[in-house]
């Protein structure tokens, strides 16, 4: 019994993080993002969100590519006094192996237009990082096409 509630309280702190879709806005628009696209960043529900360096930060998309996609490329930066600054390691990678059906299994590259899909992928919010508010930057981009976009305010802590 006890290991029953152990196993319980686990996965109810594991799955607390993504329980509620963060608040993030249309990067054509700049404003609120009411596409119905859930987007989750760890610990954060509503902007803006607190990146602690020396952690790692997980963060999930829904998305439907309006059209098919051979390849994608993890496009993110942090715009700080409008300057780009990308992420180390995460910026310019591979995002093919990071896309999941909505049932769980993986998908890969490449994606079917109007197909829904989920991109999963973690950053570390390195030390080196100066503390700053900023506003990051996350686009799933084929070639120099967004195939799927967002932007957050945030603060580094």
């Amino acid at each position: 019994m006890i290991r029953e509630i152990f196993v319980l309280i686990f996965v109810a702190c594991f799955t607390a993080d993504f329980a509620a879709a963060t608040e993030v806005l249309d990067c054509a628009t700049g404003e609120l993002d009411k596409s119905g696209r859930a987007v989750s960043i760890s610990k954060c529900v509503q902007p803006p969100c607190l990146l602690k360096r020396k952690t790692t930060i997980d963060v999930e998309q829904h998305f439907v590519p309006n059209r098919d996609v051979r390849s994608l490329t993890t496009s993110v930066n942090a715009n700080v006094l409008g300057i780009p600054l990308p992420f180390v390691g995460v910026d310019g990678s591979n995002a093919c192996n990071l896309i999941y059906n909505t049932d769980g299994s993986k998908a890969s590259c490449p994606l079917a237009k109007g197909k829904e899909y989920v991109y999963k992928n973690s950053f570390p919010v390195l030390q080196i990082y100066p503390r700053l508010v900023l506003r990051v930057h996350w686009a799933l981009t084929e070639g120099r096409e967004n195939v799927a976009c967002f932007e957050v305010p945030a603060q580094i802590t």
